[in-house]
C-alpha cells in the first residue's frame, strides 16, 4: 500500500521530530525532499554512534527521501527552498516558534503563493503561549508533561523512557494531523496549518493517569515495574533473566499457584484477595521468584502462554531481532546503502487489511541519502534549467555530493548539448 503517491513533501525539519514524522509518509507513498541546510546538513549527521563514519541517529529517520543541501542564509538559497515549496503538497518544520517566520516561509507568505499547501509544524512547549519561546529537547519535554514523574521506582529518581517517546510522539501525532488536513483540503481545496509540540504529544499520551487525576484529584506515584493496582503484575526473575506476567483475573491467579506449585498460597490471608496481594505485593514477589528462578525465562514463557496466563521475556535487542514472530512480521528491511551497503532498518508497522504483511515488506524504497545526494535531479524538476543550477552549485548556494553532476556536465559538453 502506497496511499500518499503523488503527494510531494518537503521536509524543512532536523533531529528526530520532524524528520520521523516525514518518514512516515515517505514510507505511505509520499515524495519526501529532505532540504537540509548546507554546508553540514542535518545536525543529527554529526551525533554517534556512527557506522563506518554514516550516524545511525540519521540513518534510524530518513529512509525513502530524496536529498537536497541549500544555504539558507542565502537569499539565492531561499528563494530556491520557495520554489520547491510551490510545486508541493506538504511542507514539514520543527525551527523554535518564530523562526520560520523570520525567514520568509511562514504559513502566510507559503499559503499566498500555494493555496493547497498544507503545513506541518512541531516545537518544544507550543506555538503561543508564556513558554512558548523557551528551547526544549525530549527529556526536557518528558520531565515538564509529568511523563517522568510516572515513570521509574517510588524509592529511585524519575526516569526517562528508553527512546525518545517525545519526538517520536509528535511527529505520529503531526503525522495523523497532516493526513487529516489532505483529506479536508480534498473537499474545500485549501490548505491549512497542523501542528502539534512535544509537551502537548507527551501529555496526550497521560491517558488513564491523567483522567485518574482529573477525576478523582489523584497524583499517581511511580511504581517502578509493578501495577498500581493489580499484584501480581509486572516483572520478575528466571534463572537467565527477567520476564513480564500479569495474571490479571482471580481464575489466573490460581492457575499461577497450580502452575508454580504453591496450592497453599491462595488460602493465605496476605494473598487471598487483589487488595491484599497489592499490600503484601514484596512478599508475594519475593515467593513467586523462588519458585521463577528454577527455570528460564524463555521456559517459563512458554508453560505459562500453554496455561493461558499472559507472560513474556524481556528481552534485548538481540534478541529482539532474531525472535521468530519479529522476523515473521516483516519488522526489519534490507536496503542498498550507497556507501555501507547492505543496511537492515527498521519498518513503519502498520500493515494493510488488502494486502495484508504486504506494507510491512515493502514500505522501504531507499536509504537514507548522502547530503545532498538528489539536490540536482530535484531542482530541476522545479524548473531550474543547467545555467541556474551551475551558478547555485558555483556559489555554494546548494550542494550536490559526489561528483555526479561534474561527470554528467562533461558528458553533455561532449555531446555538444547546452542548457
Amino acid at each position: 500500500m502506497q496511499a500518499l503517491q503523488g503527494i510531494k513533501v518537503v521536509e524543512l525539519s532536523r533531529a528526530l521530530s520532524g524528520p520521523f514524522c516525514s518518514m512516515v509518509l515517505a514510507d505511505l507513498g509520499a515524495d519526501v525532499i529532505k532540504v537540509e541546510p548546507g554546508p553540514s546538513g542535518d545536525m543529527s549527521r554529526t551525533w554517534g554512534p556512527f557506522d563506518r563514519g554514516v550516524s545511525t541517529y540519521y540513518l534510524s529517520c530518513n529512509r525513502n527521501k530524496r536529498g537536497v543541501c541549500i544555504d539558507f542564509r542565502q537569499p539565492e538559497g531561499l528563494a530556491a527552498i520557495h520554489r520547491l515549496i510551490d510545486g508541493a503538497d506538504v511542507v514539514i518544520e520543527n525551527f523554535k516558534p518564530g523562526t520560520i517566520d523570520s525567514m520568509g516561509l511562514g504559513y502566510d507568505v507559503l499559503s499566498a503563493r500555494n493555496p493547497r499547501l498544507v503545513m506541518g509544524s512541531i516545537n518544544a512547549f507550543g506555538a503561543d503561549g508564556p513558554m512558548s519561546g523557551w528551547p526544549g529537547f525530549d527529556q526536557i519535554a518528558q520531565g515538564y508533561s509529568g511523563l517522568m514523574s510516572l515513570t521509574g521506582f517510588a524509592d529511585g529518581d524519575p526516569t526517562r523512557t528508553g527512546t525518545a517517546i517525545g519526538d517520536l510522539s509528535s511527529g505520529m501525532w503531526l503525522a495523523m494531523a497532516i493526513l487529516s488536513a489532505l483529506l479536508e483540503r480534498e473537499r474545500t481545496g485549501r490548505g491549512q496549518h497542523v501542528s502539534t509540540s512535544l509537551l502537548a504529544s507527551l501529555v496526550g499520551l497521560l491517558s488513564v493517569h491523567g483522567q485518574r487525576y482529573l477525576s478523582l484529584g489523584d497524583i499517581p506515584r511511580r511504581t517502578g515495574n509493578a501495577h498500581s493496582v493489580i499484584a501480581p503484575y509486572g516483572v520478575f526473575e528466571t534463572a537467565d533473566g527477567p520476564l513480564n506476567l500479569a495474571p490479571i483475573t482471580s481464575d489466573m491467579w490460581l492457575r499461577l499457584c497450580q502452575l508454580l506449585d504453591l496450592p497453599a498460597l491462595p488460602d493465605d490471608a496476605r494473598f487471598a484477595t487483589n487488595e491484599a496481594r497489592v499490600a503484601h505485593r514484596d512478599e508475594l514477589k519475593s515467593m513467586l521468584e523462588a519458585r521463577l528462578k528454577t527455570r528460564g525465562k524463555r521456559e517459563w514463557t512458554e508453560l505459562f502462554i500453554a496455561a493461558g496466563l499472559p507472560a513474556g521475556p524481556i528481552n534485548t535487542l538481540d534478541e529482539v531481532f532474531a525472535d521468530p514472530q519479529v522476523q515473521h512480521c516483516g519488522l526489519v528491511e534490507t536496503l542498498e546503502h550507497p556507501t555501507l551497503g547492505a543496511l537492515r532498518q527498521v519498518v513503519t508497522p502498520v500493515t494493510s487489511s488488502t494486502e495484508a504483511g504486504e506494507l510491512a515488506k515493502h514500505t522501504s524504497r531507499h536509504a537514507p541519502p548522502a547530503l545532498g545526494e538528489h539536490t540536482v535531479d530535484v531542482l530541476r524538476e522545479a524548473g531550474f534549467d543547467t545555467t541556474a543550477i551551475d551558478a547555485l552549485l558555483a556559489t555554494k548556494t546548494v550542494h550536490q555530493t559526489g561528483d555526479y553532476y561534474s561527470q554528467q556536465r562533461a558528458l553533455e559538453r561532449a555531446a555538444g548539448v547546452t542548457q
